[in-house]
């Protein structure tokens, strides 16, 4: 069985989405399904997608985790954004929090650094 996740950001302005989600991911959407929406598919059959609905922007929260958490900060510093919080929990496991223009958070997590 496939199991496709998409997982929903509103935003109020969506060029500026475009611009900044595109930045995040490095990448542009893969593909725009309609005139407010675009997807990124960050990994086979996972999705994040940004929609156009201003009275809901800025209530998101969506973690990735992700196997080279470091490459990826330093790729997404070099493209002109900057971490929110940067935080290590108890167990070592690590989160990078960005915050796009209207506040949704997109953090990435990472395990442990290795020894």
């Amino acid at each position: 069985m496939t199991v496709e996740l998409f997982a929903g950001v509103p935003v109020s302005d969506l060029p500026r989405a475009l611009d900044w989600y595109g930045r995040l991911f490095g990448a542009e959407p893969s593909f725009l399904p309609n005139d407010v929406e675009a997807v990124w598919e960050v990994a086979e059959h996972r999705h994040v997608y940004v929609e156009l609905k201003p009275e809901d922007a800025g209530h998101s929260m969506v973690t990735l985790f992700v196997d080279d958490l470091d490459e990826r900060v330093a790729a997404i510093t070099d493209r002109g954004l900057e971490p929110a919080l940067r935080e290590t929990y108890d167990n070592g496991v690590r989160k990078v929090t960005y915050r796009d223009p209207d506040g949704n958070e997109v953090g990435l997590g990472g395990g442990p650094v290795a020894a």
